[in-house]
């Protein structure tokens, strides 16, 4: 299987108040989600899916479950604080 070379790394690239941003961290957390996506389904197909394709079937079939999941983690580590 390829690497991913259609997207570069992004932490990289950005001033370090951007990388601090809850915004920010919430991006690569889902982006890092449909990459592993993309690594699956791409595996079961046997070939390269595309990170397009990835993206449009784990927002369909696994975003709002995921969404769900890191809300239910954050509250649960606020109030543990």
């Amino acid at each position: 299987m390829k690497d991913n070379l259609e997207m570069p790394s992004l932490e990289e690239d950005q001033p370090q108040f951007v990388k601090n941003s809850v915004l920010y961290k919430e991006f690569l957390a889902e982006r890092a989600e449909i990459l592993k996506h993309k690594w699956i389904e791409s595996e079961k197909a046997g070939k390269d899916i595309g990170f397009e394709k990835a993206l449009l079937d784990w927002i369909v079939k696994h975003r709002s479950n995921w969404q769900d999941r890191r809300r239910k983690e954050a509250r649960t580590e606020k109030s543990a604080s």
